[in-house]
């Protein structure tokens, strides 16, 4: 049924008029109340009420007044001022640069800043980067600022690391640059400025280094260096579990910000044409004759090839003599450094005997030796002669003599028995780095694992080992024993202190024809019950029988008993 409303207007005077309307009769109780089931938070089930005229005033009068204000303006722009913008359009340009994104900083292990951004007062919002120094440059590097040419513009519109972990890490800490849109007068005067790109930081670097031992380190070589004529000098210390680096330094160096803005070009020129070689990063491009470091790792061939076991005592008179090729009436000598008398395995590192090593690298009377190819296998088995993967550009690889490598540097002369002795104690072509030294030294401290060594803290892909396979444990127990007793009272005594036990092995090996120059090498590891760390130190071409590695080793040992003697727990 349909019901009809009847609504009338009542006049006076005039006509009555009727406005006749229809509803349904469910709507009529559906709006009498809410029913269940509506949701009154969403207005369901209530009476709709119409806008108030006072509401719709209220929004009439607010579009009045914006209309009002963009006329203001317009009139402002178009008529008052519109020759005068006119005229500035003609005359001004827009031009879109660069806003150069902040390279990452770089800090130790500690969250020490090694490498950090200082800004100035350019306009162009280029910054400059600061190096903590003395000690860092060869592992930080250097950068390339952003370049204009004659006109202003830029033809480098980016930093660009140049050596170090700023280039081996560039991509990852330069960032993204910006861009803006300027507009300027022919006065070159700026008018207006609008960010169109915001620039993006680059991310940080938090390395495995310890700037505190490193600093010291540096210190220590550089002062021995310059007292005893050594020409330079790297160390390396570094975790043998998992390859960290905890120190890595080389002098002489050259000063970072000094490359990177490349205006000293005094100082500069003085860097390439210096003899001691300020460029070259000595732990990872150095090559340099090992001498008596090479030992332990053949000890270690020996024993497993079953040449000899480790009480076999050999007799070291100061020297053994063979026939000369040439000469065969007379004698070609081949000297130990001293006489070390009746000497077995553990004694030999310990003291350095030339002649035990001689006997056991090439043979002699009825020693057997190794053989060439027997020192070769094991050298590499230890990555010696060959890159470690350290996450430094400019790795060299070593070199191990062969009779190969002989004819290739050597057309005509074959390998002889003399050959082999010099190379069983590190001489003749024998060349390793301070870099891979550390490593090989590293997997004799942990029983045969190969770790890669690497700058960055928590890099788990670059923590990966490789195992050295078939050397039985009891084996590097021997030459951990003999690396001991090179402290106790061998050539390592220097490093025998009372607060951590140490092993190591020495290595001076003579230089030229002469002889009277020398590299001096301190290997080893600590502490000697649960080793941890590995440490290579090499002083270069200083003169014989002066100071030693060793002696830098013993002074830093001693400042790290007081500054940071958690190493040693």
């Amino acid at each position: 049924m349909i019901f009809q409303k009847f609504t009338k207007n009542r006049h006076y005077r005039g006509v009555n008029k009727i406005k006749n309307t229809f509803m349904e009769p469910d709507e009529i109780f559906l709006d009498s109340k809410n029913l269940e089931n509506f949701n009154t938070q969403q207005f369901e089930g209530r009476i709709e009420k119409a806008i108030s005229k006072k509401t719709i005033n209220y929004l009439g009068i607010f579009f009045i007044l914006i209309i009002s204000i963009f006329s203001i303006r317009l009139i402002n722009l178009q008529v008052q001022n519109g020759d005068s913008y006119r005229k500035r359009s003609e005359n001004n340009i827009l031009k879109k640069i660069n806003i150069f994104a902040e390279r990452g900083m770089i800090y130790d292990r500690n969250k020490e800043k090694l490498v950090w951004n200082k800004k100035n007062d350019d306009p162009s919002s280029l910054y400059t980067r600061s190096y903590l120094s003395p000690g860092f440059s060869h592992v930080l590097g250097y950068i390339s600022y952003p370049a204009k040419d004659s006109s202003g513009n830029y033809w480098q519109n980016e930093f660009i690391g140049k050596a170090g972990l700023e280039k081996q890490y560039n991509e990852k800490i330069s960032g993204e640059n910006g861009s803006k849109i300027i507009e300027t007068d022919a006065r070159g005067i700026v008018h207006s400025e609008n960010i169109i790109n915001t620039p993006k930081v680059g991310n940080d670097l938090t390395t495995t280094i310890d700037s505190r031992i490193q600093m010291e380190l540096f210190t220590l070589i550089k002062d021995l260096s310059q007292r005893s004529g050594f020409l330079g000098g790297g160390a390396v210390l570094m975790d043998i579990q998992n390859g960290e680096i905890i120190v890595s330094t080389s002098f002489p160096e050259y000063d970072s910000e000094i490359l990177s803005l490349g205006k000293d070009a005094d100082i500069i020129n003085n860097y390439i044409t210096d003899k001691r070689k300020f460029f070259l990063d000595r732990n990872i491009s150095g090559l340099y004759t090992p001498g008596s470091i090479i030992k332990p790792f053949l000890s270690l061939g020996a024993l497993t090839e079953g040449v000899i076991d480790q009480y076999k005592e050999i007799l070291s008179t100061g020297s053994i003599s063979i026939p000369n090729p040439y000469f065969p009436d007379q004698k070609t000598i081949f000297k130990d450094w001293r006489v070390n008398g009746w000497t077995n395995m553990t004694e030999a590192i310990a003291v350095s005997s030339d002649v035990y090593f001689y006997s056991i690298g090439g043979g002699f009377g009825d020693q057997k030796g190794l053989g060439i190819m027997n020192i070769e296998k094991y050298a590499k088995l230890f990555g010696i002669g060959e890159a470690t993967g350290v996450d430094l550009s400019s790795e060299k690889q070593g070199v191990i003599p062969s009779p190969e490598w002989k004819i290739k540097n050597f057309p005509g002369d074959p390998w002889r028995i003399g050959n082999t002795y010099h190379t069983s104690i590190g001489q003749y072509g024998f060349q390793v780095t301070p870099i891979g030294i550390v490593r090989a030294v590293s997997a004799i401290a942990n029983y045969g694992a190969l770790v890669t060594p690497h700058f960055i803290l928590g890099d788990k892909k670059m923590e990966e080992k490789n195992q050295i396979e078939n050397i039985k444990k009891e084996y590097f127990d021997i030459v951990h024993d003999g690396m001991r007793q090179a402290v106790t009272y061998g050539t390592a005594v220097a490093l025998n202190v009372p607060y951590v036990k140490v092993a190591a092995k020495t290595g001076t090996a003579e230089l030229g024809v002469a002889r009277k120059r020398v590299n001096s090498w301190v290997i080893g590891f600590f502490p000697y019950e649960n080793p941890k760390y590995a440490f290579t130190i090499l002083m270069e071409s200083g003169p014989s029988g002066g100071a030693s590695a060793s002696s830098i080793m013993r002074q830093l040992l001693d400042w790290m008993s007081i500054n940071t003697p958690e190493y040693f727990k």
